[in-house]
């Protein structure tokens, strides 16, 4: 069976440093995989990358059967590959049901739009409540949720997450986790990019280490939790 996405020797340059340097990994339709590793190891340049917003220097990248590179980032959406970046960047002056809108830009469907939004208030109950209000006075959780909500507009097949709980407070970044594990337990396949590697690992089905732009060790998300390197490295123990 052909996985969802294939990535295979990815190679990705800012001017002369090359910032991931020949990685190759798999996700199935259904998984969540995770790339964790420290700042600069290229896992939001990978992320960048497969949703058009930077092309590779070398290697491939094929989606659901067909070939991303060359491809812009407006129709790799289309084609239903979702990104909540890093940073989030929400509308802030548009309210939360704007944004919601926003995210499903390239659809027609009226009704499948109203119903998707209504799913995004029923995932965060707290958008609901707020809809009106403008998404630059929401908490930095908020604004996550928001972000999410907004690339699930798209009816992706393939949800990139990057670093969902960057800054969050730790019940914050439950909540997040919380329901990055429902949308799992839905079926949504999800490329997760998260410091918190023990958060990542405990739930990923697939899990990839990354240093200085390669990839160093894969594994199962519990094999990578109960490796002795990936403990001491990731998750601050002797």
């Amino acid at each position: 069976m052909t996985a969802l996405l294939e990535v295979e020797d990815l190679r990705v340059a800012y001017g002369k440093i090359e910032a991931v340097k020949g990685i190759s990994f798999t996700v199935e339709a259904g998984q969540v995989v995770t790339l964790i590793g420290t700042n600069g190891a290229g896992k939001t340049t990978t992320l960048r990358t497969l949703s058009g917003l930077l092309q590779p220097l070398g290697g491939s990248i094929r989606f659901d059967g067909k070939p991303l590179n060359g491809i812009p980032a407006h129709k790799i959406v289309a084609l239903g590959l979702a990104h909540s970046p890093e940073g989030r960047h929400i509308f802030p002056r548009l309210t939360i049901a704007e944004n919601l809108q926003l995210g499903a830009f390239l659809r027609k469907d009226a009704a499948g739009i109203a119903q998707d939004i209504q799913k995004a208030y029923d995932l965060f109950p707290i958008l609901g409540e707020r809809r009106a209000q403008a998404a630059g006075t929401l908490s930095g959780g908020e604004q996550q949720m928001l972000a999410m909500g907004r690339a699930l507009m798209s009816r992706p097949k393939l949800l990139m997450l990057d670093e969902p709980s960057m800054g969050l407070s730790p019940i914050m970044m439950q909540k997040i986790m919380q329901t990055i594990a429902e949308l799992k337990a839905q079926g949504t396949t999800i490329l997760l990019v998260e410091q918190n590697a023990q958060a990542a690992l405990s739930l990923a089905d697939q899990g990839h280490v990354m240093e200085i732009g390669n990839i160093v060790l894969s594994g199962t998300g519990a094999e990578l939790l109960h490796d002795e390197s990936v403990r001491k490295a990731y998750l601050g123990e002797d």
